[in-house]
């Protein structure tokens, strides 16, 4: 266990290392093929396995089953969160993705434990639901901040590293809300729905240097959340949906894990709904 200690940023960051051995990733080298014509082409390197992954609010949800799964499947694992316990096995940084001092703080002390970062999972998100001609200007903007901005100062940072490598994963959550809307929710989707625009701009711009951008969207997830709901809403909601039943949180996790890994290289821009057909592909 590495000792907590404090980041330089103006809040106070906290760093705490959780059961992750201090350790950098292999080197890898620019591969290379050469077409039947006789032109030699350069591919982007192969990841490593082990990689450095990072999920921010791995603390619970579906952020917690993700970081689980990359774990189990032996990747280096930090997340950025506010409070909470972790996964075993998961290097844990204290950090507010609002603050842009914090978020830069928070991925140096990740670097410089586990090594430069090959996967980000942007999950962190938060919901204040309020009717369109009651919401405030504060509970708009708040839910902005979070889920959309500092979605967006994550992937900013990260991506200085992942262009040096020459390799990355991006995989933004969004929600079936984002693509689907949601009454009282008009601050959640606008910000899940704008991740859509910012994996394929990511896409665009960063889709030549071996950098991948790509959306999930679930719908409704077995979580502590929705377990609180009454039995005759859960009734109606699976109703509407085709499978007939929420979904489990692990296997949003097992479409993030394929979208971070080789296999899926070629696949960049893409949103995948894991809804049980509510949207049916928006």
């Amino acid at each position: 266990m590495v000792p907590a200690r404090t980041g330089s940023g103006p809040r106070g960051t906290v760093v705490a290392a959780i059961s992750r051995p201090r350790g950098t990733p292999p080197a890898a080298g620019v591969a290379s093929h050469t077409t039947e014509r006789g032109d030699v082409v350069s591919e982007a390197p192969a990841s490593p396995s082990p990689r450095t992954v990072v999920v921010t609010g791995a603390n619970r949800g579906i952020g917690r089953s993700i970081a689980e799964r990359f774990v189990a499947n032996g990747d280096r694992v930090a997340t950025i969160y506010r409070s909470g316990d972790l996964p075993d096995g998961v290097f844990g940084v204290v950090g507010d993705i609002t603050d842009t001092d914090a978020v830069d703080a928070a991925f140096t002390a990740i670097e410089a434990e586990l090594g430069p970062v090959e996967v980000l999972v942007a999950n962190a998100g938060v919901t204040r639901d309020q009717l369109l001609m009651r919401m405030t200007d504060d509970e708009f903007e708040s839910v902005i901040d979070v889920n959309l901005t500092g979605t967006f100062r994550c992937v900013r940072r990260v991506s200085k590293g992942m262009i040096r490598l020459r390799r990355g994963r991006i995989v933004l959550i969004s929600s079936v809300v984002g693509l689907y809307g949601g009454p009282g929710q008009v601050n959640y989707a606008a910000s899940k729905a704008a991740l859509v625009g910012m994996a394929r701009s990511i896409t665009r711009e960063l889709g030549g240097r071996g950098i991948t951008a790509n959306v999930v969207a679930p719908g409704f997830i077995e979580t502590a959340m929705t377990a609180e709901l009454p039995e005759e809403r859960q009734k109606q909601y699976k109703a509407n949906i085709p499978a007939g039943r929420f979904a489990q949180p692990d296997e949003v996790a097992g479409v993030v894990q394929f979208l971070a890994s080789p296999e899926a290289g070629y696949i960049s821009g893409a949103v995948i709904p894991v809804d049980g057909g509510l949207g049916m592909g928006h």
